[in-house]
């Protein structure tokens, strides 16, 4: 409870108490979680005695022990997001949601908790190794996801013909894989998805290409900072056609290939003679996936191929939507999952410092492996956690202070009940308003510069008596009295 019984003296308290500066603060972290360190780490008693271990593979992490006392960091390679975090998180997801208003998307959503075989697809894809499997009570094997498309393919078929096509969705949904941590690569995360079903042509993958940029331009990343590699699982196809390498050998094939640039020419080289390629084969496989300049691939494909001009296509609509300064062909860019088919691409930060920002592609054959009849489709994925880091990198990061509108602070117990009368018919005009009680007015005064409050209404003991308070512009120093009914 304040410590005034009346206000006779309340400009003079006001003016014996300046008006801090209210500078922006400095965002303290991004989504990754505070670190609690040594003596100050919080502690908290759980009610029971006994103590558990959790171990998942070789790493163990002990959430209690014999006291009843339980480690507060959540599991290895998860965050939390206290407020400082959830309001960049917030941020960035309007940003997501913004450009698919934009793009005519509509935002659909899934169970983070999936079937198993949903996921279980080709041997050999690093993902099926990733998976956060297990068997439920019911006795089915089910799977925290570790990417969305398949479940935006689940929701396709059962929509069935009750949808007409093209259908374009977005999702905003979190993604769990047990992987080695890097920089923004965590074991879970929250990922962007779009995707477009019922068109076959690359128009497709030319407007998932300007959401991604316009996002980028939004965020304030330029193409001098970020560019995106563009190719086609078809070039790949058609070495290997070159070569008369059998079919069943082109998943296998990209899943390697994937690979280049994390592995040496000689490992990669090793891993294709493994599957039974030719070392003419290997050759002609790494030397065309070299390539980076599109007439380069043309002399060699030929301009017939289809994988040629689908590029030629999507490159000349690159001119023409206005972000060909972003995007650049790499033949080596295959993608790691298996159902793509067609055109890929995926995002880079020029420097070099981050693992790929999103990526994406054609997936015209998904659903068939469903069991349900194919639809051309194509789509990709942008995690939270790279884009953040970049944006740290390159500085270009919003201030995140709170933002308060008004703080309504009763000057006696007495007026507690006009306080909340006050607060709440701002609230209903739209206002922010923080109800601050049983405070000294030098609190209520830090507590404003805390939250960036723009005013601070006080209700005193005269003032109300004649159906005022006293507003102080916190920015200004400016104070003046206002009927109570008439505050806006």
């Amino acid at each position: 409870m304040a410590a005034w019984s009346s206000s006779p003296s309340l400009r003079h308290l006001l003016l014996l108490r300046p008006r801090l500066p209210l500078g922006p603060t400095c965002l303290a972290g991004s989504f990754a979680r505070r670190h609690i360190h040594g003596h100050s780490r919080r502690r908290l008693l759980s009610s029971s005695a006994s103590s558990s271990t959790l171990t998942h593979g070789q790493e163990a992490s002990t959430h209690g022990d014999a006291d009843g006392v339980v480690d507060v960091n959540p599991p290895r390679g998860t965050r939390d997001f206290p407020p400082e975090d959830m309001r960049l998180r917030t941020w960035l997801f309007d940003q997501f949601r913004e450009v698919s208003r934009l793009m005519a998307f509509e935002e659909v959503d899934f169970p983070v908790l999936e079937s198993e075989a949903l996921f279980i697809r080709k041997a050999g894809e690093e993902i099926t190794q990733q998976l956060y499997n297990f068997e439920d009570k019911g006795g089915r094997r089910v799977v925290l996801r570790p990417e969305i498309t398949p479940s935006l393919a689940r929701l396709v078929i059962k929509q069935g013909k009750s949808v007409s096509l093209p259908l374009k969705w977005f999702t905003i949904g979190q993604c769990w894989r047990y992987e080695r941590m890097t920089r923004g690569r965590r074991r879970e995360h929250y990922q962007w998805n779009m995707d477009i079903f019922g068109v076959p042509k690359v128009r497709a993958e030319a407007e998932l290409l300007q959401a991604i940029v316009l996002l980028f331009q939004r965020l304030g990343i330029t193409f001098s900072d970020v560019g995106i590699r563009v190719s086609s699982r078809k070039v790949l196809q058609a070495v290997l056609n070159m070569y008369s390498i059998p079919e069943h050998l082109f998943t296998e094939v990209c899943v390697i290939v994937d690979k280049l640039g994390k592995l040496t020419r000689e490992e990669i080289e090793k891993e294709l003679m493994s599957t039974g390629l030719s070392s003419e084969a290997v050759q002609g496989i790494i030397e065309v996936l070299s390539l980076k300049s599109l007439s380069k691939l043309e002399e060699v494909l030929g301009s017939d191929v289809e994988a040629v001009a689908d590029l030629k296509k999507l490159f000349s609509f690159a001119e023409q939507y206005g972000y060909a300064d972003w995007i650049c062909f790499d033949a080596s860019v295959v993608r790691g999952l298996a159902y793509y088919t067609g055109i890929v691409f995926e995002a880079f930060d020029r420097e070099g410092k981050l693992r790929a920002i999103c990526g994406g592609g054609r997936y015209d054959r998904l659903l068939s492996t469903f069991g349900s009849e194919d639809i051309p489709a194509c789509g990709f994925g942008f995690g939270d956690a790279v884009i953040v880091e970049l944006l740290k990198e390159k500085a270009v990061l919003p201030d995140m202070s709170r933002q308060i509108d008004d703080i309504v602070f009763p000057l006696d117990e007495v007026l507690e009940g006009p306080a909340s009368s006050i607060a709440s018919s701002l609230r209903k005009k739209g206002r922010a308003v923080d109800l601050v009680e049983d405070k000294r007015l030098k609190w209520v005064f830090k507590h404003a510069e805390r939250i960036n409050a723009s005013r601070l209404i006080l209700v005193g003991n005269s003032e109300w008596e004649r159906g005022m308070v006293r507003v102080k512009i916190l920015s200004t120093r400016e104070e003046f009295e206002v009927k109570a009914d008439e505050l806006e």
